[in-house]
């Protein structure tokens, strides 16, 4: 699939970007190996679609102005701590003679029947996977198949992974990507659960009885006090 972005060359920086956020614009970045930077605005709408489906792990087309495309990856983009909206985006444009690197994110296909008829729990160690390749060999994705995991044993290993031709994976080779808990037994799930709640009621009596073994205690020590002074 091809992804395309238009973006305009941007000449508000520094505290000034918060005037491009409100206008519905987002402040961003381009730049390559042996490339000058260049500060750029985009539409925020249309971006957001744009990264919804390509990631960080599909080239783009951008277009700055009039300009010639350029392919890039959507390198970083950085969110707003309270409302996570995207407020700067980085581009690196990749030159389609040299190799880049790149996190591929994994799509879980197919059925476990460790799952399926064991009742077990699918638990996923990773999500994606580093990779090197030239750019135009770069894929969106990698598919893992869970139908090998048919019993609590089986486990599926970056190694196990199928990448298409010209494609390096940077990531360990033995790392688990996923694999099949057996489900807890009543024994382990009582174990773990939470503690009893407390009977606020009982505590509450508890509390007024210690009271007052303490209140005549301490009238105890008075008339005692008492005695001994007449």
């Amino acid at each position: 699939m091809t992804y395309s972005l238009q973006v305009a060359t941007r000449t508000l920086v520094g505290k000034k970007n918060k005037l491009l956020r409100g206008q519905g614009l987002i402040p961003g970045v381009v730049y390559g190996h042996g490339e000058t930077n260049r500060s750029v605005e985009i539409k925020k709408v249309p971006f957001e679609k744009l990264f919804q489906s390509a990631g960080e792990s599909s080239l783009v087309d951008l277009n700055i102005d009039e300009d010639a495309s350029l392919k890039v990856l959507i390198h970083d983009i950085q969110r707003h701590p309270v409302t996570g909206q995207i407020i700067h985006v980085d581009f690196y444009q990749v030159k389609m003679t040299e190799k880049l690197t790149a996190d591929v994110p994994l799509v879980f296909i197919g059925e476990a029947k460790a799952v399926k008829e064991l009742g077990g729990v699918l638990v996923k160690t990773l999500d994606h996977v580093k990779v090197e390749c030239l750019p135009q060999d770069l894929v969106h994705e990698l598919k893992v198949n869970l139908s090998s995991l048919e019993t609590f044993d089986d486990a599926i290993h970056v190694k196990d992974i199928v990448v298409p031709t010209g494609i390096n994976v940077l990531s360990s080779i033995d790392d688990m990507v996923v694999s099949v808990q057996p489900p807890r037994t009543e024994e382990e799930a009582k174990i773990e659960g939470a503690e009893a709640p407390v009977d606020v009621s009982e505590v509450e009596v508890e509390k007024e009885k210690k009271d007052k073994e303490v209140k005549g205690s301490g009238e105890e020590v008075r008339a005692e006090g008492k005695k001994e002074k007449s």
